[in-house]
C-alpha cells in the first residue's frame, strides 16, 4: 500500500494544480521538476525563473513544483503537449519515447565528457533534436541541465566487474536503450517510474539504480544505498521543455524572453556542474558511501554495450548516419 500512496499523491496534486486555470493565460507559469529541491533540475529551474522574471520586468513568474508533485516525468510531457502544463524539467530518457531521435544522446558511451555534452546540446545536433522534439512531441526544449555521468549505486556489495553486477536487481527508467544496455551486461533490469524508486530501494524491492552524483545527493540515496561504481555509460542531460501550445500563445517579447532565459540558465547549469560535482562526491563519501572504479578502465562494459546496443537503435534515432554525425561533431 505504501507504494500505491507514493504514486497517487503526485497525481492528485497534479489534477488540482493543472486544471485551476488555463495555462496560456497565466502570468505565473507552472514548472514541474522531477527531482527534489537541491539537484541539477532545481538549479536550472530556479535560474530560469529568476532570469525570465527579470527579462519580463517582473510581469511573469515561474513557480516550481519539485519531487514529482505534478506527476511522473513522462506524464508531464503529455500534459505539456496538451497545453495543461507550462514547463517541465526531466531526464532526457523520459523524452525519448515521445521523440525517438533524441535517443542518440542516451546511447551508451557516446558522450564521454561534460564538454561533449555541451557541444552536442548547444550546436547543430541540439538544434535538430529540438526541432524534432517540437514536431514529434508537441513540446519545445528551451534549456538543458547538465547533471554528469550516471553512476551505479547498490545496497549489497562493491561492483567492479560485470560478474559483480550479476544477481543484483537494478532499477532503470522505462527506456529501451537503458534496458538493453543492462541486458548486454548480463542483467535483466527492473523498469520503474522515478516516483517509486526511493521507496523501492528503501524496501529492498530493488538493490540498486543509476543516476548522477548530484541526483544521488539531492534524493538522499545515501540513506538507502551503500556502494557506488563510477561507470560512465550515459551522461545525464535533463532538458527544460515547454508546451508548444503555451509558447505559441505568448507575445513575441515573452517568447524571446523565454528563449534567452533558457540559454542563460543552460550556461549556468554547465558551470554549476563543474563547480559542485567533486564536493558532492566527497560529501557522499563522508556520509558512508563507498566508491569504486570499474576494473580494467571499464573496457568490458564499453565493448558489450556499444557492440550490442548501438545497432539495435540505428533505426529509431534516424539511421546510423545520425550517430556518425554525432561522433563526427565530437571529433571521433
Amino acid at each position: 500500500m505504501k507504494l500505491r500512496k507514493t504514486v497517487l499523491v503526485p497525481f492528485i496534486a497534479a489534477a488540482t494544480l493543472l486544471f485551476s486555470a488555463p495555462a496560456a493565460l497565466a502570468d505565473t507559469f507552472k514548472m514541474a521538476v522531477g527531482d527534489a529541491a537541491g539537484g541539477t533540475q532545481w538549479e536550472l529551474g530556479t535560474a530560469f525563473a529568476k532570469i525570465f522574471n527579470e527579462k519580463t520586468g517582473g510581469k511573469h513568474k515561474v513557480e516550481l513544483f519539485p519531487n514529482g508533485q505534478l506527476g511522473d516525468e513522462q506524464d508531464t510531457v503529455n500534459n505539456a503537449a496538451m497545453g495543461l502544463l507550462d514547463f517541465s524539467i526531466l531526464a532526457i530518457n523520459n523524452v525519448t519515447p515521445f521523440s525517438p531521435s533524441v535517443g542518440v544522446l542516451t546511447l551508451p558511451y557516446v558522450i564521454q565528457s561534460a564538454e561533449d555534452a555541451k557541444t552536442l546540446t548547444q550546436g547543430a545536433i541540439g538544434k535538430e533534436l529540438t526541432e524534432n522534439t517540437t514536431r514529434d512531441a508537441g513540446v519545445r526544449i528551451v534549456g538543458w541541465a547538465y547533471s554528469g555521468f550516471r553512476v551505479l549505486t547498490n545496497s549489497n556489495r562493491p561492483v567492479k566487474t560485470l560478474d559483480d553486477l550479476k544477481g543484483l536487481v537494478i532499477r532503470v527508467p522505462k527506456n529501451e536503450i537503458m534496458i538493453s544496455t543492462y541486458q548486454a551486461w548480463g542483467v535483466n533490469p527492473t523498469p520503474m517510474s522515478w516516483a517509486e524508486t526511493f521507496t523501492a530501494l528503501q524496501q529492498r524491492v530493488v538493490d540498486g539504480q543509476d543516476n548522477p552524483y548530484i541526483t544521488i545527493a539531492a534524493m538522499k540515496f545515501n540513506e538507502v544505498q551503500k556502494y557506488i561504481t563510477n561507470i560512465r555509460y550515459i551522461f545525464s542531460l535533463e532538458p527544460l521543455i515547454m508546451s508548444e501550445q503555451v509558447f505559441n500563445s505568448q507575445s513575441p517579447d515573452v517568447q524571446a524572453a523565454i528563449l534567452e532565459a533558457g540559454r542563460e540558465a543552460t550556461e549556468h547549469s554547465f558551470k554549476y556542474l563543474l563547480e559542485t560535482e567533486d564536493q558532492i562526491r566527497k560529501d557522499l563519501t563522508a556520509k558512508g558511501m563507498e566508491i569504486s572504479d570499474p576494473a580494467n578502465d571499464e573496457k568490458e562494459w564499453i565493448e558489450k554495450a556499444t557492440t550490442s546496443v548501438w545497432p539495435k537503435f540505428y533505426k529509431s534515432i534516424g539511421g546510423k548516419e545520425k550517430l556518425d554525425a554525432v561522433l563526427q561533431a565530437l571529433g571521433r
